[in-house]
């Protein structure tokens, strides 16, 4: 039977999936797969996507052993790591790493690549393969540093435009909190807007300007209603809203110190460039010390 099959049902199972190629980093987005997979009591799936390479390297017999044996002592270790866990490996040669980590990624319940790091640098530096998949992924895309593990304790980090609620965003935030058993900090940052600062008084006839105070009170709330629904449907999560006064991927980064997992969005709306990632999302990548997942949404 097929080991990504229910048991006696054979109901489709999708695993998560990790894209490995023998980098630390992406030896680190396995083990934080493999994690995570437990966590979903999903199996996991490693994938080796191998570009062309001139021959005779690609179909020479050393390769070839390298190959499979960085798959399988990969494999034999996260299971031993994590008994239980089913783990599945998978080599595809001569492919485009893009497209191949795509097209893996409609099969899966999530997609996790490793990041490469800069030495001496904050932040990190994601390859043009991880950019350009977490910009094209149908699924939930998540990038993992090649750092010290992420505090399991840590809070589950979610960067929320109000103006664009986005379901599958919260739905991810959520589930990933209620697993996690830890708290879910909704970010919501903000700029004041000067022409909207000033509003009439008709008591004294002028305009008087709100102060941050008064706005901060009043987007909490606006936050708090929108978030209602969601609270019920998730008692056992802790919600901690937040509306801090600055940029969003600035404020995010800052959030993401000590968190389990920053989740933010990506739209799915067709651009004439062709898919991209956001801002937010562009910098939230590039600067925060937690794993950070990027989840498609209309």
């Amino acid at each position: 039977m097929d080991p990504l099959e229910v048991a006696g049902m054979n109901a489709p199972v999708t695993p998560v999936t990790v894209g490995l190629d023998g980098s630390p980093e992406s030896l680190a987005a396995a083990a934080w797969g493999a994690a995570e997979a437990t966590r979903r009591a999903l199996p996991l799936l490693l994938l080796r996507v191998q570009p062309r390479t001139p021959p005779p390297l690609s179909d020479s017999p050393y390769h070839r052993h390298q190959e499979e044996r960085l798959l399988r002592e990969s494999r034999e270790g996260l299971e031993g790591n994590h008994p239980g866990l089913t783990v599945t490996t998978r080599h595809l040669t001569h492919q485009d790493p893009v497209q191949g980590l795509v097209a893996a990624a409609e099969e899966a319940e999530l997609l996790v690549l490793g990041s490469r790091g800069l030495t001496g640098m904050t932040g990190f530096l994601l390859g043009s393969v991880g950019l350009a998949t977490a910009a094209r992924s149908a699924r939930p895309v998540v990038m993992v540093r090649n750092a010290p593990e992420a505090p399991p304790s840590g809070e589950v980090v979610l960067g929320w435009d109000v103006r664009h609620p986005s379901e599958a965003l919260l739905e991810f935030a959520f589930g990933a909190a209620g697993r996690r058993g830890v708290p879910l900090r909704v970010v919501s940052a903000w700029a004041p807007v000067p022409a909207l600062r000033y509003e009439p008084s008709t008591a004294a006839g002028m305009n008087l300007e709100p102060t941050d105070d008064e706005l901060v009170r009043e987007r909490l709330e606006r936050l708090g209603d929108l978030l209602g629904p969601w609270r019920a449907a998730h008692p056992g999560v802790e919600v901690v809203p937040a509306v801090p006064l600055g940029s969003a991927g600035r404020e995010l980064v800052r959030a993401a110190a000590g968190a389990s997992l920053v989740a933010v969005g990506r739209r799915r709306a067709a651009l004439p460039l062709g898919p991209r990632l956001g801002s937010v999302a562009h910098a939230v990548l590039h600067h925060a010390s937690a794993p950070v997942a990027v989840v498609p949404h209309d």
